[in-house]
Formats: structure tokens, C-alpha cells, sequence
């Protein structure tokens, strides 16, 4: 069978799109390639020199791309209302919401909010933004939501008695929560779109080891500061390119055979690098009460409600 690649996603003319952390790093390619291939991609960033930066190197390459910053600190939900206020005054319709800002393994911090930094940015965060702009996803027939996850996932667990790690913070332990929240919300989210009948559908990616920007903050202890010190190592030996690392979520993304609940991820051993193939996921991701849990206690904590009305 082919591989899958860049050029299996087809015409995106007349589509708009939205991919937070748009830009670095896979979110950066996943830009890249879908405004060349005729998108309306709204790029979001929380530095707008970062986001300008980036917007000149895509149109480096595609002149004629079709791609405006959108300034989204999801580390804020004031930022994040904000930034969905904007794109529902500005955009009628929304074909593809790309969750892919992360932070991975940082240091012990808080957001404006008070929540521990990397589930408020990876899961939080996301989950405010998917909500708000859940009007504008509904109203555009067959409309997807994507959602980076991690092979981290994995040893994840949800710690519903210290959410914020107000108790202990490990930053490995936090980012495994963050990357299982993502896939219990992207399953729990198919499961609502469903059962409202829906076009809409939500999936989710991994990129397996990727060349970015993650894992370049050292939270200290002698583990995290050896892994920084071996960052060149694991990158020649270890990652593959951030364009390669981009291929499942935009194939989670525009290819016609993929289906809400679904999950993509690399084809190589451990699903580290490789062309993007439909995986499975951790048996605790697919637990049901823990994503209708997880559910409502995101909903309080942000304060966003989900309504799945079409109006």
C-alpha cells in the first residue's frame, strides 16, 4: 500500500482553517502545507513577532498563500475568548480546527487562571477554544477538529484529586495527563457530535519524535538536565523532521477515508517516525467515565459549555 504524503491532501480552495501553534514545529508545517494548497488559514500564536515571522516564511515559499495571524495565549482564557470572538465576527464558516499548541515537560508554572501550565495549554485551553467556536464548526457541513496528543498518552493518568499538582509536581507525570486528557475530550467530543447528529467530527494525531521546539525547557533534577544535554543525539538518531512529524494530523486532517474518533500516528516501530497510519490508542483513553468526567470538570473549570444546536 502507498504511503501517505504531503501530496495526498487535496484542493483546500475556499476552506478556512485554524491551527494554534501555527508557528513552529509541526503546527508550522501543517500551515505550510495546507495554504499551499489553497486554504484560508487563520495561524495562531501567542507572540505576534513569532506569528509575523512565521507568515513571511510560509509566503517565502507560497507567495499567494492565504494565511493571517490570529493572537490566541492559551495559557489565558480571556485571551482565548477574545481571540473566538474575533473569528466569529470575521468568519462565517470554520472547516478545520487544528489543536496543536503544547508544551511539554516545563517547569512548574501557573496561567492566568491558576491552572498548572500544561494542562491549562494543552488541554484547557483547547478545550475553551473547541467550545467557543463550536457555532462556526457546526454550521460548516462536514467541519473537523483535530487534536495533538502524544505518545506520551500512554503512562498518563488523570489525577482528578490534584488536577493542578498543587500537592507534588512532576512535569513528565503532567505532560502524560495533558496528552491523555487531549484524547479522552477528542473521544468523548465524537461521541456528542454523534449522538446530535452532526457532520462535524473530531479526531486526533500524534507526530511520534519530531524535530521541534518541545522539550527544550530543563524543569532540573539530573534526568531532565541529561536529556537536554543529549538533545543533538536524539535528535540525529532518535527524531524525524517536523514536516514528517505533521503528515498524521493532516491526514487526521483532509483525508476523506478518515472518521470522527479515529486517531493517526507514524507507521514506524513504537509509532516514532513513519508515514501516517490509523493507530490505536491506551485503554485508560477509551474509558468512557473518565471523559465524561474529565468533561464536566473542564467545563467548570473554564466556565465554556458545549451546545451542539445547529443555529
Amino acid at each position: 500500500m502507498a504511503k501517505w504524503t504531503e501530496s495526498d491532501v487535496g484542493d483546500q480552495s475556499g476552506r478556512t482553517v485554524l491551527v494554534t501553534g501555527g508557528n513552529s514545529g509541526i503546527g508550522w508545517d501543517a500551515v505550510r502545507v495546507l495554504a499551499a494548497k489553497g486554504a484560508n488559514v487563520l495561524l495562531s500564536c501567542r507572540s505576534p513577532e513569532r506569528g509575523e515571522d512565521a507568515i513571511r516564511r510560509i509566503r517565502d515559499l507560497q507567495p499567494k498563500a492565504q494565511v493571517q495571524l490570529l493572537q490566541i495565549n492559551l495559557a489565558d482564557l480571556d485571551s482565548v475568548r477574545a481571540a473566538a470572538a474575533r473569528v466569529a465576527r470575521e468568519h462565517a464558516r470554520l472547516d478545520l480546527l487544528i489543536n496543536n499548541a503544547g508544551l511539554m515537560a516545563t517547569p512548574q508554572q501557573r496561567t492566568a487562571q491558576g491552572f498548572e501550565m500544561q494542562f491549562g495549554v494543552n488541554h484547557l485551553g483547547h478545550f475553551a477554544l473547541t467550545g467557543l467556536l463550536l457555532p462556526q464548526l457546526l454550521r460548516t457541513p462536514g467541519s473537523r477538529i483535530v487534536t495533538v496528543s502524544s505518545n506520551g498518552h500512554r503512562p498518563g493518568q488523570i489525577h482528578f484529586d490534584d488536577l493542578q499538582w498543587q500537592i507534588t509536581y512532576s512535569p513528565w507525570a503532567a505532560y502524560f495527563q495533558s496528552k491523555l486528557a487531549n484524547l479522552l475530550f477528542t473521544f468523548e467530543l465524537q461521541r456528542k457530535l454523534s449522538a446530535a447528529g452532526s457532520t462535524t467530527a473530531a479526531l486526533a494525531a500524534h507526530p511520534g519524535g519530531s524535530k521541534t521546539n518541545l522539550g527544550n525547557e530543563n524543569p532540573g533534577g539530573f534526568f531532565n538536565t541529561l536529556l537536554v544535554k543529549s538533545r543533538p543525539l536524539i535528535e540525529r538518531f532518535l527524531l524525524q523532521s517536523s514536516a514528517m512529524g505533521a503528515l498524521p494530523t493532516l491526514r487526521a486532517a483532509v483525508d476523506p477515508e478518515a472518521h470522527g474518533g479515529e486517531y493517526y500516528g507514524p507507521d514506524g516501530i513504537g509509532e516514532q517516525m513513519g508515514h501516517p497510519i490509523r493507530v490505536n490508542s491506551s485503554r485508560r483513553s477509551q474509558n468512557p467515565e473518565t471523559a465524561r468526567r474529565l468533561w464536566q470538570v473542564s467545563e467548570n473549570l473554564t466556565g465554556v459549555t458545549y451546545d451542539f444546536t445547529l443555529r
